[in-house]
This record gives structure tokens, C-alpha cells and sequence, in this order.
């Protein structure tokens, strides 16, 4: 599990056998203040494609955040690909930031696919698409963005950092963050046949919600999922938020998703 280790200002790596008992973490990036646009990194995706580990990251400073891009042989040394990021902000408004990459490979196409959070820098608003075909150089997608806040109350105000997966049958399923407020916040699940256009909400939605007094009392963010096939469940790890935050899992047990 790749991490943001918000106190070190840090991308970190843990281990484990069983997605429960997590090794010490070890920092595989740190910040770096002298590139002018990460003064801090944080929220990033790391894929496996052609015998090397890419990452692309999060970079934060003086308001704003950028999307960097990073490789690396053994998936612990990471090295950038380039002192600038790849992607920026386009948008003229303040504070406007472009984060949270989530990235697959498409070998029919050999181009990689990027679905990102864009917006307000605290929070975003929206989640955004790109492509590329060497990881440094995207092309947004016209359509952006592919998916906005909904009618009901568990995404009304916002929608924030997701990963994609194809299931079986083709159809993507995207997790996403839900915010009902800039606050309070909700694990969800959409879903797409192309991966862009036409998005349907589940009708289970929210599928992790806050637990009251608890230690994800007020958000449950930025949700990641793996399909365990030995044991024919999902496993989804998130961001649970009351006074500070921590990282927790949910299991669902079953390939099917209820859409």
C-alpha cells in the first residue's frame, strides 16, 4: 500500500500478507521545496507496466496542486521523470488544482488512462479524464468534466478522488469520494461502460458511510479496492477522518457490485 504521510510531507510504502497488519512504512518520495509547486506530495497511484513502477503524485504549494510523475525499478527508490509536472490547471479561476491520479494501463491501445479530481484545492469538485501515451504528455478529454456532484444527498455538494476498475463483463466501476458537505464525506460507487461517458450511480450508495463516535466520525475518504479472488471478495481501504485521520477496510464479500 502506497500512502500519503501527511507529517513527513511524504509518499510512503507498507506490506502485508493479508491487507490487515501493515509493516512500517518507508518514505519511496519526498517532497520538494526547491521545484517551486510540491512543497509537499501526498495522494498518489502507483501501477506495474513494462518491468517498472509508475507513479504519478500529488505536488502542493501556495494554494495550488499539480499532478507529478515518477518510475522507479523495484517500487520503493523512485526517481522523478521530470523537475515540472505533468499536468496543471488549466482553469482561470484562483485556486483551481488539478490531484488524485488514478491510472490503468490499456495494452490494446497502449496508452495510459488517468481519471483525476479537479476544483478547490481543500477538496475538489469534480473528477476529470486524460490520456497519454507515455505518461508525461496528457491530453484532457473534451467531454471534462465526466463526472459532478448528484441529486442525492450523499454526493449533493461534491465529488472527489476515485479509482477505476473493468470487471468482467466490461463495465467500468468507478469508487469515488461523495461529499455531502465540505465535511462529511462517504465511499460510493459508479459505473460506465466506456470508463467516460454515461455514469450510473449505484443504488446501494453510499457503500461506507462514518460511524458515529467513532474514528471515521465525520468522513470516510478516498476509497481503494482489489478484488481477492482466492477468497471471492472485495477489499476496500479508505481514509476515516474524527480528529485525526487513519486508514481502514471494509470487505465485500461476492464478485458482484449491486449497480
Amino acid at each position: 500500500m502506497y500512502f500519503s504521510w501527511r507529517p513527513r510531507k511524504a509518499l510512503a510504502l507498507v506490506r502485508s500478507d493479508a491487507g490487515v497488519h501493515f509493516s512500517e512504512p518507508v518514505i519511496v518520495l519526498n517532497a520538494d521545496p526547491a521545484s517551486g509547486w510540491e512543497d509537499d506530495v501526498n495522494r498518489n497511484c502507483v501501477i506495474f507496466v513494462k518491468d517498472r513502477y509508475h507513479m504519478w503524485y500529488t505536488g502542493q504549494a501556495r494554494g495550488y496542486s499539480k499532478i507529478g510523475y515518477a518510475v522507479s525499478d523495484d517500487g520503493v527508490h523512485f526517481t522523478r521523470v521530470s523537475r515540472l509536472p505533468v499536468m496543471i490547471p488549466e482553469h482561470p479561476w484562483k485556486g483551481f488544482s488539478v490531484m488524485n491520479p488514478y491510472v490503468i494501463y490499456d495494452e490494446k491501445r497502449d496508452v495510459f488512462r488517468m481519471w483525476y479530481a479537479s476544483g478547490e484545492t481543500y477538496e475538489p469538485n469534480v473528477i476529470c479524464y486524460a490520456e497519454s501515451k507515455d505518461g508525461i504528455h496528457w491530453e484532457k478529454s473534451l467531454l471534462n468534466p465526466i463526472f459532478v456532484k448528484g441529486q442525492d444527498f450523499y454526493d449533493k455538494d461534491r465529488v472527489g478522488g476515485c479509482e477505476v476498475h473493468q470487471l468482467d463483463d466490461g463495465t467500468y466501476a468507478m469508487f469515488y469520494i461523495g461529499y455531502e458537505n465540505i465535511d462529511t464525506a462517504r465511499g460510493c460507487v459508479a459505473f460506465s461502460q466506456d470508463g467516460v461517458t454515461n455514469w450510473k450511480r449505484s443504488s446501494e450508495n453510499p457503500i461506507v458511510s462514518p460511524t458515529p463516535e467513532s474514528w471515521d466520525h465525520y468522513a470516510c475518504y478516498k476509497p481503494s479496492v482489489v478484488y481477492d479472488k482466492e477468497h471471492d471478495k472485495w477489499l476496500l481501504w479508505y481514509n476515516g477522518r474524527y480528529r485525526n485521520e487513519f486508514i481502514g477496510l471494509v470487505i465485500h464479500q461476492g464478485k458482484e457490485i449491486s449497480r
